[in-house]
């Protein structure tokens, strides 16, 4: 990567460099943030079926 890097910089392409290295933690922050939303609505869809089991096992009790 370092050899890249001074290949870019001697070049003069420093706004590719920022650009790029811009790019890719923008996507790696969309990932994170998608995988993240994933888990909790497992953890929701879960919470709802464990609610609807309690209520399908108490609810009739008066």
């Amino acid at each position: 990567m370092n050899d890249i890097t001074q290949s870019i910089i001697a070049r003069g392409d420093l706004a590719h460099l920022a650009l790029f290295l811009w790019a890719s933690g923008a996507s790696g922050l969309l990932l994170f943030a998608l995988r993240e939303s994933a888990a909790a609505n497992r953890r929701f869809d879960e919470f709802v079926r464990e609610l609807s089991n309690f209520n399908r096992r108490f609810g009739d009790r008066k």
